[in-house]
């Protein structure tokens, strides 16, 4: 567990910015995820759907950042129990992505402490690709 104290109503989530999200990357997770939609991987394709110039990165890969910050800040991945978000942005290839959160609620149920929260993950400019609630859980 990377925190020594049980989070509180209104603290912080430890963001975690997530440098350039690389084209490379973008491309091998649409063959790891068979997912043809070609805004991953074919820049004719981009320009056609009249997105710009640049892959689009998956929602569930940056999704999957969100959750990396949840894990990183409760301590493991298992700690990670409810993601529930809502796509409103795309991400491209050489974009920054900063994401963050804020607790709204402290529980303890069945043993444990669960933390919900609100999170989110800002795109290039500072444009929100994701917003949405997440339950983590801590140790009592």
């Amino acid at each position: 567990m990377t925190t020594t104290t049980l989070p509180a109503v209104g603290d912080a989530v430890p963001s975690l910015r997530v440098d350039s999200v690389e084209a490379d990357k973008i491309r091998i997770m649409a063959l790891v995820l068979q997912d043809p939609n070609p805004i991953h991987f074919d820049l004719a394709a981009v320009r056609a759907a009249g997105l710009g110039d640049r892959e689009v990165n998956q929602g569930g890969v940056t999704m999957a950042f969100v959750m990396n910050m949840l894990a990183a800040w409760a301590g493991s991945r298992a700690a990670v129990r409810v993601v529930d978000c809502r796509f409103s942005a795309n991400v491209f290839a050489g974009d920054a992505v900063d994401l963050g959160g804020t607790v709204t609620a402290v529980r303890e149920v069945d043993g444990e402490h669960l933390v919900d929260c609100e999170v989110w993950a800002d795109s290039g400019d500072g444009v929100r690709a994701i917003a949405g609630t997440a339950t983590v859980a801590f140790p009592v």
